[in-house]
């Protein structure tokens, strides 16, 4: 049985405004603590977004 790994990676909008993304992967629990950490650092638009290995968002603005 294969195990398929998945990645993760965060979108997320500054409070002046500018639209930001990490810059690295993450699996789902990490991911899931760092939307957190970011909602509780006051920054908005929070998403996690699933990626491919190599691969990492665009912040979008």
């Amino acid at each position: 049985m294969a195990i398929t790994m998945q990645n993760f990676a965060l979108t997320w909008t500054h409070p002046d405004g500018t639209p930001r993304s990490s810059a690295v992967a993450y699996d789902k629990p990490s991911a899931g603590r760092r939307k957190q950490g970011l909602e509780d650092a006051g920054y908005s638009d929070v998403q996690i977004v699933e990626t491919k290995p190599g691969q990492l968002p665009e912040a979008v603005a």
